[in-house]
């Protein structure tokens, strides 16, 4: 059996025209450090809000300029690159974080009113981007175009989720612990309306996307709160850590194994 030689997929799709994405495949691995990223940005918000002494203003414009020179890199790179998407994500996970955080705790708008208004903006996102480029796929992000819906829906996802979290565990008193099984349940709900009864698979996948970041704020949280507010109390400090190291090794595993890269797709194909 013959192997590939290193570099030559990507010069024979510039050849013939196949663009190649810019996002991982989904795979187990990629929903392991989505809900990872999720609860790094969750306590990488907290330290640089209270450790630091950034307060969610200072730590919110520091996040947004690193954000937008990954970003940049990201959007001028030709292929999937594992680690240059995933520390990506991570920021849009803390710039997400604090921007729900500067609502609820800077301005004094209710959880309730903020969840709403994310959902109202995600549902936006999604509707011009579909109407510009008809389709809401991750498999044909492979184009400026498509990308730059891509990231804001993102940030958008990040945002609802961290809202709607607080919302279930804090204003409804879930507990953490308690909201962790129950997003977890609805992801398994999600999962099993798409193969059982054939839920459309990029909804299922957005809806997914979305829920995952309750899950990890709400198990992050579950571990780092003090036990009087029912966590485990080994802080954000630990927890970060921790997370950022599984996150970190994954990452560095993937390019290796090239499980999460994605076929070109033709230029014909949306």
């Amino acid at each position: 059996m013959s192997q590939a030689v290193p570099g030559a997929g990507r010069a024979l799709a510039a050849r013939s025209g196949l663009r190649r994405n810019k996002v991982p495949e989904v795979t187990v691995h990629f929903w392991i450090i989505k809900v990872l990223c999720t609860t790094v940005g969750e306590s990488a918000a907290d330290l640089l809000d209270e450790k630091a002494g950034l307060g969610l203003t200072g730590a919110s414009v520091l996040m947004s300029a690193l954000l937008a020179v990954v970003l940049v890199v990201q959007f001028r790179s030709g292929a999937h690159r594992p680690g240059v998407y995933w520390l990506a994500v991570a920021l849009v996970s803390v710039v997400g974080t604090l921007i729900s955080d500067n609502l609820t705790d800077d301005m004094g708008v209710p959880l309730v009113t903020s969840t709403a208004v994310f959902a109202i903006v995600l549902a936006v996102v999604f509707v011009v981007w579909y109407r510009r480029e008809r389709t809401l796929s991750i498999h044909h992000i492979d184009t400026t175009g498509r990308e730059s819906f891509y990231w804001p829906a993102v940030l958008f996802t990040f945002a609802l989720g961290t809202a709607a979290g607080d919302l279930v565990s804090e204003r409804m008193a879930l507990g953490h612990g308690l909201s962790a099984v129950l997003f977890a349940a609805a992801i398994a709900a999600v999962a099993i309306a798409h193969c059982a009864l054939d839920l459309d698979a990029v909804w299922s996948f957005w809806i997914a996307y979305v829920l995952t970041s309750p899950l990890g704020a709400s198990f992050g949280d579950y571990l780092s709160q003090p036990t009087g507010d029912g966590g485990l109390a080994l802080g954000t400090v630990v927890t970060g850590t921790l997370f950022l190291a599984v996150i970190l090794g994954l990452v560095v595993h993937l390019p290796v194994t090239r499980r999460d890269a994605a076929e070109p797709e033709h230029p014909d194909i949306r």
